[in-house]
């Protein structure tokens, strides 16, 4: 990996005062390639052109806020998927807030995305999880435009996924085969969903709902040859968790 700022600081510093010099301009680089978090020299074409460098956080929202605005305009399926993903993550403010930037900075579609999806290819999950994601905020407004799956697909090869791989995660997301995201649920299935109680204090229902999820989650099934029918089924059931936490969540107040 050449970064960028220690190249130039040994270029500078050779020229300046040979090989001691060099080896200090090396040193003084390297310092504000990590205070920079520069990777390589597209991150400092990003930082002269005022982009600040993507947060593994972020990407997913940038992923999405592309997707959203890749067939001319984002409508309110695709507002209502993002926050959906937000409650998905249990965001703090501060991380939502995060979040909100990172999709309105997608719909820009400034970014190459390349050295980031580069970067999350090897994290356990990490590329099946956000094209999971991504194929939820395709779907959002009920139809795949084109480009949309194009651009899903052509991700999933930058993250090590073949495109029948990829396209595969589709089908669990289509109208006709999986329920629709805001499916209404009543406050009572809410609780039972979860297995909680009304005056249950909210700290005990976060960690009903985290309890379930990660009992639940499709992504656990990666790799152990299950079935379609299964993997769709603990689909659902992610879904209706995150359905009953966000009720919850909205008539308690939390």
């Amino acid at each position: 990996m050449w970064w960028p700022s220690t190249v130039i600081g040994a270029g500078a510093g050779y020229a300046v005062a040979s090989i001691p010099g060099a080896l200090l301009g090396a040193l003084l680089g390297q310092a504000m390639d990590r205070r920079l978090r520069l990777r390589g020299w597209e991150d400092m074409r990003e930082r002269l052109g005022g982009r600040p460098a993507l947060r593994d956080e972020e990407l997913l929202f940038v992923l999405l806020g592309r997707l959203a605005k890749s067939d001319g305009r984002v409508g309110q399926g695709h507002i209502q998927q993002a926050r959906h993903e937000m409650t998905r993550l249990d965001l703090a403010e501060p991380a939502r807030l995060r979040a909100i930037a990172a999709f309105n900075r997608g719909k820009a579609g400034k970014d190459r995305l390349g050295r980031y999806l580069r970067r999350i290819k090897e994290q356990p999950h990490g590329a099946e999880g956000a094209l999971r994601a991504c194929w939820r905020m395709v779907w959002a407004d009920g139809k795949a435009g084109r480009h949309e799956r194009d651009l899903v697909l052509d991700w999933g090869q930058q993250l090590g996924l073949s495109r029948r791989q990829a396209q595969a995660l589709s089908l669990e997301y289509e109208p006709r085969k999986a329920s629709v995201e805001g499916a209404t649920l009543t406050y009572a299935v809410a609780l039972r969903v979860l297995g909680v109680e009304a005056d249950t204090e909210p700290d005990k229902v976060k960690q009903a709902y985290r309890r379930l999820l990660s009992r639940h989650h499709p992504d656990k099934l990666v790799g152990s040859g299950a079935s379609e029918a299964r993997v769709r089924e603990a689909t659902d059931k992610t879904r209706e968790l995150h359905q009953a936490y966000t009720l919850i969540r909205k008539r308690r107040g939390l």
